[in-house]
């Protein structure tokens, strides 16, 4: 390194720069703009990409060590005139130390801090809303067979011999979960496996469970739904949905805080509608399954590796 200084020192004392040789200038405007930028990054001391650049008074930049070197290999004399290894325009010794010195400080040059450590602090937790829903075989119209987990249910054109309780649809086709929420956000998936008329959403707990009960949110429930070949967001009145493909997994997300129930094709994570917040009321609110003829639905575990939220 140092008679490489030297080197750089000498020439600043010959009569004569370079770029005045015709030649050497021809050769410069045959430099690519690419060209160009790769010697701007590149230290002229050490001929290898600049580390820690260091700006001189003539305005240009070197390695930090590379400069504090020519520095010091220079002579004795604070005083004494040394020349810019790329420009030989003349410097003061004293001057250069006096640049190189501002960025010697440790309070000014530390290391790089990796991004994650301020981005990470900022990103809520991921949202771990996936709920395990049970269906209550008290609720079930008599049409209704539930498994003996409580994880399906299908239409039987039989009815079958139940107890007629409070709780029990005795009307409409439905079926409540036997969990209910009314805090927190909760999501779950519902398999529809057959039929050609059904919904999938929530209800309040008050729900009318005798006579025949509307699947819309002026009955306390927020469903989507199926008739025939239309798939249906049952509000009042019905709003018709375009799905790209039918839905064979519906993920139900619930909001209690906001008021807000989503439907999602679980397969694909595509939205399917949401209920806008404020919808669904502070009480307790619980899963609804709604089956037509022939209908089948199975509770599933929720395996799409992914917390939505809205």
């Amino acid at each position: 390194m140092g008679l490489r200084l030297w080197v750089h020192h000498f020439w600043c004392l010959v009569e004569g720069k370079e770029n005045r040789n015709p030649e050497i200038q021809a050769d410069m405007t045959s430099v690519t703009p690419a060209q160009e930028i790769q010697e701007e990054t590149k230290c002229s001391i050490c001929l290898d990409y600049m580390k820690e650049p260091v700006n001189v008074e003539c305005g240009h930049n070197f390695c930090r060590v590379c400069i504090t070197n020519y520095c010091e290999a220079g002579g004795k004399g604070d005083y004494e005139p040394l020349c810019c290894p790329n420009c030989r325009a003349w410097i003061q010794k004293r001057t250069l130390r006096t640049e190189v010195g501002k960025l010697r400080p440790a309070g000014h040059i530390r290391p790089v801090q990796p991004l994650s450590s301020r981005l990470l602090p900022c990103c809520p937790p991921p949202l771990q809303s996936q709920s395990d829903v049970t269906l209550d075989p008290d609720t079930a119209h008599p049409r209704l067979v539930l498994s003996e987990d409580g994880k399906s249910v299908r239409w039987e054109d039989t009815r079958q011999h139940v107890p007629d309780n409070p709780k029990r649809f005795d009307s409409s086709r439905c079926v409540l979960g036997l969990e209910g929420f009314s805090s927190g956000r909760h999501y779950w998936e519902v398999e529809v496996e057959d039929g050609g008329a059904w919904a999938v959403g929530v209800a309040r707990e008050s729900v009318r469970r005798k006579g025949r009960v509307n699947v819309n949110p002026e009955e306390g429930i927020w469903a989507v739904g199926q008739c025939g070949t239309q798939y249906l967001a049952l509000t009042s009145p019905k709003i018709p949905l375009s799905l790209g493909e039918r839905p064979r997994t519906i993920g139900i997300y619930l909001d209690c805080e906001e008021g807000r129930v989503a439907f999602f094709d679980a397969d694909n994570e595509a939205p399917i509608f949401t209920f806008p917040p404020a919808s669904v009321p502070g009480e307790k609110i619980l899963p609804l399954l709604c089956l037509g003829r022939g209908s089948q639905f199975r509770l599933c575990p929720c395996i799409t590796g992914y917390n939505i939220e809205p």
